[in-house]
């Protein structure tokens, strides 16, 4: 069995920003030499979220109209958890909704994709680093 454990970082300027990283994950599938097996592709921090989706034009622009309304980052004294001193409930809330991580197939050597399908990072409290595990494991 071979396996292979990396960590992107991300480091979003803006609060809030969605981010295709199928390219990078491909990457490491390829230097894993993994033919058929499993990619987990996890978040690591309570705030980002890393989910599957199409990139179609409009769609992010959507989730963000979407999570905003359930979950809208003001006022901020809304939430308990910001009389702590954060300003990030929200973001919490939004990684909740949104999902901590995906698992993909590995057919042949290639994620093993639906129609459309691509591999995205959820940024909700951005403006500092932030960690993606990627592990793959298989033969």
């Amino acid at each position: 069995m071979k396996s292979l454990t990396e960590h992107l970082t991300f480091h979003v300027p803006k609060r809030r920003d969605f981010l295709n990283i199928t390219p990078e994950v491909e990457a490491l599938l390829e230097k894993s030499g993994v033919k058929e097996g499993l990619c987990l592709v996890n978040a690591m921090h309570i705030t980002a979220s890393v989910f599957i989706n199409d990139d179609e034009s409009g769609l992010h622009q959507d989730f963000e109209v979407f999570l905003e309304g359930l979950v809208p980052h003001e006022p901020i004294s809304k939430y308990l958890h910001n009389r702590t001193g954060e300003d990030n409930a929200d973001a919490h809330l939004k990684r909740t909704i949104m999902g901590r991580e995906v698992v993909v197939a590995i057919t042949n050597g290639r994620l093993d994709f639906g129609p459309w399908e691509q591999i995205f990072y959820g940024e909700f409290d951005g403006r500092r680093p932030k960690r993606v595990l990627v592990k793959i494991i298989g033969e």
